[in-house]
């Protein structure tokens, strides 16, 4: 394939539609995404909630603390209590390595 190929060449990296790694690139997006403040730490938590669910291990945190969004009234944890993990768990992915393409041989 082609653009695999051509991705390299710029540095970056193909992750197959639909991989694990393809998934775990959106979730860092969006964390970075929340951090320069187009997201809030609720809208962002949703987002991950909605698109992985709890199946991914990376955002699973996050996940939970969308649900945990859902029944602030009734518990002993306030909002703003919620968004700190939210932006704890955000700044985590957003840190999280990004695993490049294998090298490729320089020709000769």
């Amino acid at each position: 394939m082609l653009l695999p190929a051509a991705l390299d060449e710029l540095g970056l990296v193909f992750h197959p539609a639909g991989s694990r790694a393809e998934q775990e690139a959106a979730a860092r997006a969006l964390a970075r995404r929340m951090l320069a403040g187009t997201l809030t730490p609720a809208e962002f938590a949703f987002r991950i909630h909605q698109r992985f669910g709890h199946d991914l291990p990376l955002t699973a945190r996050l996940a939970e603390l969308d649900d945990e969004y859902a029944i602030v009234e009734d518990g002993d944890i306030t909002v703003e209590q919620v968004d700190a993990e939210v932006t704890a768990e955000a700044r985590r992915l957003a840190r999280h390595p990004v695993i490049g393409a294998a090298p490729t041989d320089a020709p000769s």
